[in-house]
């Protein structure tokens, strides 16, 4: 009587239900239960996008053999090649503080055509934060609900401080159970956040309690852990301009004892990019994101050497030697690593 055998694919980072369980199971890895033996491989996926450096606009003609993926320096397969292929699962987090809140209007009233430009499938969930994140419309499909939530977020207001490192986290985590879809959370900000020290959770974050906000390098590890990629549609404004000004001058000190996030920090590791809008169009500039975060390339490998559960990877994509040669004006822009 031959042995039942069973291939699973675990697809990393983008693990959830009940896989997930199984992750510590690397490509060889194998499991017997009576007759059926289980061999669990795990195949880590990476959101790449390629950009010419003078434009930065997308390249989107690249095959699978152009690009090359290495983890902790070593080259690995890529064995799983698309673009625009797996749906989207996208977070939009919105600031509720002064000097963002008055450019949700202008957003929220062509919201609805900026979201025609998912697929059908791809789902859309609405968030708002300040010293904390809120959920104002779960995961839909439904883009009159999104819009709508959009909508009324913008006739939200807070006067707590913004804590970005909270806000983030807080979006990755509801992304967490997100399964079988890229990760993505689209983030309009004026870039200027407060100082989770002591002395400001005390007078500016009374809705958090006793609750301890996390820190940045929780929230790039909680990044990197569900493989969330960043884009930020930044919008500034007169009073954005006089807080950063106030601010930096004050506070050197807190910043490095109280570390409050950054903007392009966060879009840059997670392989994303920062969009600064000086106009009022950020509908069509939220299309435009929507259309080169489709646009994207999701490359998969199996990593080629086993390393203990918990271990931070480093991540490192490229252009193959004899297209960089015959194309020298390319970037990549992707992830800077996750954990295993």
């Amino acid at each position: 009587m031959r042995a039942l055998i069973v291939l699973s694919l675990v697809f990393l980072p983008w693990m959830a239900g009940p896989t997930s369980a199984r992750c510590g199971n690397l490509a060889g890895d194998s499991t017997q239960d009576g007759d059926a033996y289980r061999v669990t491989t795990r195949l880590v996926l990476v959101d790449a996008q390629v950009l010419d450096k003078k434009t930065h606009i997308p390249v989107n003609s690249l095959q699978k053999d152009d690009l090359e993926v290495y983890e902790d320096g070593v080259q690995q397969q890529i064995s799983f090649f698309s673009q625009d292929e797996l749906p989207l699962s996208v977070v939009l987090l919105f600031d509720l503080t002064d000097s963002v809140r008055p450019v949700l209007k202008p957003l929220a009233e062509g919201a609805q055509r900026a979201l025609e430009h998912l697929k059908p499938q791809d789902e859309v969930a609405v968030m708002v934060y300040a010293a904390t994140a809120y959920v104002v419309e779960d995961f839909t499909t439904d883009r009159s609900r999104a819009a709508a939530a959009v909508a009324r977020a913008g006739r939200m207001e807070s006067r707590e401080a913004a804590f970005f490192n909270e806000a983030l986290f807080k979006a990755a985590e509801h992304l967490s159970s997100r399964s079988n879809a890229r990760r993505v959370i689209i983030w309009l900000t004026d870039d200027v956040p407060n100082i989770p020290s002591d002395e400001v959770r005390s007078r500016y974050a009374r809705s958090l309690g006793d609750y301890e906000p996390h820190t940045e390098k929780e929230t790039l590890e909680e990044l990197f852990r569900t493989g969330t990629l960043v884009c930020t549609l930044l919008k500034r404004s007169e009073i954005s301009d006089q807080e950063s000004a106030r601010r930096d001058s004050a506070t050197i000190i807190g910043r490095m004892l109280y570390p409050p996030g950054e903007v392009y920090k966060y879009t840059r590791m997670t392989g994303g990019r920062v969009v600064e809008s000086s106009g009022t169009k950020l509908d069509k500039q939220l299309a435009d994101l929507i259309d080169e975060i489709r646009e994207r390339y999701s490359l998969g490998y199996r990593p080629s050497t086993r390393k203990p559960e918990g271990k931070y990877c480093a991540i490192k994509v490229k252009l193959a030697p004899e297209f960089r040669r015959a194309q020298k004006n390319l970037i990549v822009e992707a992830k800077s690593g996750y954990y295993r």
